[in-house]
């Protein structure tokens, strides 16, 4: 039996269908829908929640059991309280479960019992700073971060993934009890086992965090290609 899972992210995204889905394991198939909200296409949450709602209603009316709002910055730009709304949104089209990139984020650091992070994004300043305060809001100490102002969409995702292991290995800290690379459009995977060979310490990503807090909503226990100590450690109740 195919157990289906939804992904709504933004429409400039290249790496979702190129190295995320593709590690979700046999059985569960993810669709993928897709809005014009980043970049120029930018608008505040209240003008984007229709259009969430008609995403979360396309992606319930193909029987995903699972629906979540994939984009790292905007589920996290207007804090916890913007966070809820967006996840409000989600419901109001019908999705029986009901998640978004920073839900995914908060439930492995929970797993993972970390609590002080070092993360670096592709972003801007400012959008780096918004993630920090979020993350330090419901309950996190944030020991470094670092956004590295990529020119946009293009460049995040033509960046390799060796790039983001060097830059991760140069936010190393004692202190530090797990590594972030936030942004649902940066290359990971092929790195993210190296990254915790060399730190000795959970690395998660913004695609790997999705992809593993589906796969503990549905209850699936088959993690066969994914990749990152975090697929060994279950939800926290």
């Amino acid at each position: 039996m195919t157990t289906r899972i939804g992904l709504i992210i933004p429409s400039s995204n290249r790496m979702v269908e190129q190295e995320m889905v593709h590690a979700y394991p046999k059985g569960v198939v993810a669709h993928v829908a897709r809005l014009r909200m980043t970049g120029p296409h930018h608008v505040d949450l209240d003008r984007l929640m229709p259009r969430i709602v008609d995403a979360a209603g396309a992606l319930t009316d193909a029987k995903c059991e699972v629906v979540t709002f994939h984009c790292t910055a905007t589920s996290m730009e207007e804090g916890p309280d913007g966070e809820q709304r967006v996840l409000e949104a989600l419901r109001q089209g019908g999705a029986k479960q009901a998640r978004t990139t920073a839900t995914a984020i908060n439930a492995s650091l929970e797993a993972l019992k970390a609590k002080r992070i070092a993360f670096i994004t592709p972003y801007d300043p400012h959008k780096t700073d918004d993630e920090a305060k979020f993350l330090t809001a419901i309950g996190y100490q944030v020991v470094y971060h670092k956004g590295y102002d990529l020119a946009g969409s293009d460049q995040y995702c033509a960046t390799p993934a060796e790039v983001w292991r060097d830059r991760l290995l140069e936010a190393a800290r004692p202190d530090a009890e797990v590594y972030f690379i936030s942004c649902a459009n940066v290359s990971t995977f092929p790195v993210l086992d190296d990254f915790e060979r060399r730190l000795g310490k959970p690395v998660i990503s913004s695609n790997q965090s999705v992809v593993w807090d589906g796969l503990e909503r549905i209850g699936w226990r088959d993690r066969a290609g994914c990749p990152g100590s975090l697929f060994e450690r279950s939800a926290a109740v």
